[in-house]
C-alpha cells in the first residue's frame, strides 16, 4: 500500500499554476476561464499564473508535460489547478519525470480528464483533489453554488476534516459559453433528493481512489497507472461519469471488467456521483433524464451484486460533472458511516 501524503495548502496571497493539460479550451471560451480567473482572486485571495499551453488548443502532449513541469517545480507556486479536462491526458502521461514531480508536490485540482494526472500523483504518494476546474465550477455563471464554494475553499486552503452535505438542489443542464447572456444568472437547478445509500451497515473509512470512469476504463485498458489489485485492498472507492453520458451497459461492462480483473471487490465502500443527464448532444427532458440516472445506478448495483456483494455503496453524491460539486480528496481518508448516513473527508 503507497504511503501517501498532503502538500502544504496555499495561503492568500500566493501564486497558483493554472494548466490545462487535458485540452486548451480557454482560448476557444474565455469568458467563463476569465470569470474563473478573477475568482480566484476575490474569493480566494490567489494570484493565477498561466503556462503556454493554458490557452491553446492542439498543444502536443510533450508541451503539455513540460508546463506541468514547469508549474510543479517552481518554488513560488503554491498549487497547480487545471483549467477544465478534455480527452486524451492519457497520452501526456508518458512524457512526465515522477522523479520530478515527487520532489515537488503541490496541491492539484481537476477531475474528468484529469483523473489521468490525479492517478499518476497517487502513485506517487501525493495526494491530489478531485474537483474545482477553472471553467466550470469557479466560472459558473452568476455567483459559485455556496456548497461548491465552501468545500473548495476547505479543500484548498485549509486542512482536516469536512463532512461533505447533500445537495437538496442539483443541476446539470448547460448554457453555451460563446453566449455574454449565459453569465446574466445562474443556472436553474431541480430539488435532488438527496443521496441513496446501498448496505449501509457498517463504517468504512479509508484511502480514496477512483475519479472519472470513462478514463479509469481507458487507464485499465492501456494497463496504465493502475497498480497490483491488493494495493487497493480497503480503499474508498469513488466514480462518476462525465457529459459523454455513457450507457448504463457501458457503465456495467466496465465495473465488470474491473471485476474480473480482481479489482472490484477490493473496495469496502463506493461513493458514486450524481450522473449528468444532459448534454449539448443529448438534451434529455427531466424524465428522460430520471430514468437514465436510475438505469446507471441499477447497472451499478448490478455490477456489485456479481463482484462485490460486501461493498457498501453511496449514490448521488456530488462530486462530479453535476452542480453543485463537493471535492474528494484523491489519496485522502474518506470516512463512510452507513448507520449515520455520513460521509466525512480529510483535506
Amino acid at each position: 500500500m503507497i504511503a501517501h501524503r498532503s502538500p502544504a495548502k496555499p495561503r492568500p496571497g500566493d501564486r497558483i499554476a493554472v494548466v490545462s493539460p487535458g485540452a486548451g479550451l480557454p482560448g476557444l471560451f474565455p469568458m467563463p476561464y476569465e470569470l474563473g480567473l478573477r475568482r480566484l482572486k476575490e474569493e480566494f485571495g490567489l494570484e493565477a499564473v498561466e503556462y503556454p499551453t493554458t490557452r491553446r488548443m492542439g498543444s502536443s502532449p510533450q508541451e503539455r508535460a513540460a508546463d506541468l513541469h514547469a508549474a510543479f517545480a517552481d518554488p513560488d507556486i503554491a498549487a497547480v489547478f487545471a483549467s477544465i479536462g478534455g480527452d486524451d491526458e492519457i497520452t501526456v502521461l508518458p512524457y512526465l519525470d515522477r522523479d520530478l514531480l515527487r520532489a515537488h508536490p503541490k496541491p492539484f485540482f481537476g477531475y474528468s480528464d484529469n483523473t489521468n494526472l490525479l492517478a499518476f500523483l497517487w502513485n506517487l504518494g501525493i495526494t491530489g483533489y478531485h474537483g474545482g476546474s477553472v471553467m466550470v465550477e469557479l466560472g459558473r455563471p452568476g455567483a459559485m453554488h455556496p456548497l461548491t464554494l465552501e468545500s473548495l475553499k476547505a479543500a484548498l486552503l485549509g486542512s482536516g476534516p469536512y463532512e461533505l452535505t447533500a445537495a437538496a438542489e442539483s443541476g446539470d443542464v448547460n448554457r453555451p459559453w460563446q453566449d455574454p447572456a449565459t453569465f446574466a444568472s445562474e443556472p436553474r437547478l431541480s430539488p435532488a433528493g438527496g443521496w441513496t445509500w446501498h448496505r449501509p451497515d457498517r463504517v468504512v473509512e479509508g484511502t480514496s481512489w477512483g475519479g472519472n470512469l470513462e478514463i479509469l476504463g481507458w487507464l485499465l485498458m492501456a494497463d496504465r497507472e493502475i497498480r497490483p489489485v491488493e494495493e487497493y485492498r480497503g480503499c474508498v472507492l469513488f466514480l462518476e461519469t462525465s457529459e459523454e453520458m455513457p450507457s448504463a451497459a457501458e457503465v456495467y461492462r466496465t465495473l465488470r471488467n474491473m471485476g474480473e480483473r480482481g479489482l472490484l471487490r477490493q473496495f469496502p465502500a463506493l461513493l458514486m456521483g450524481r450522473a449528468k443527464s444532459w448534454s449539448f448532444e443529448h438534451p434529455l427532458d427531466p424524465e428522460a433524464g430520471a430514468r437514465y440516472r436510475d438505469e446507471q445506478r441499477e447497472a451499478v448495483l448490478r455490477a456489485l451484486r456479481e463482484y462485490a456483494p460486501e461493498t457498501m455503496a453511496v449514490f448521488d453524491v456530488d462530486l462530479g460533472h453535476t452542480d453543485p460539486q463537493l471535492v474528494v480528496p484523491y489519496g485522502g481518508t474518506v470516512r463512510v458511516d452507513g448507520p449515520a448516513r455520513r460521509i466525512t473527508v480529510t483535506y
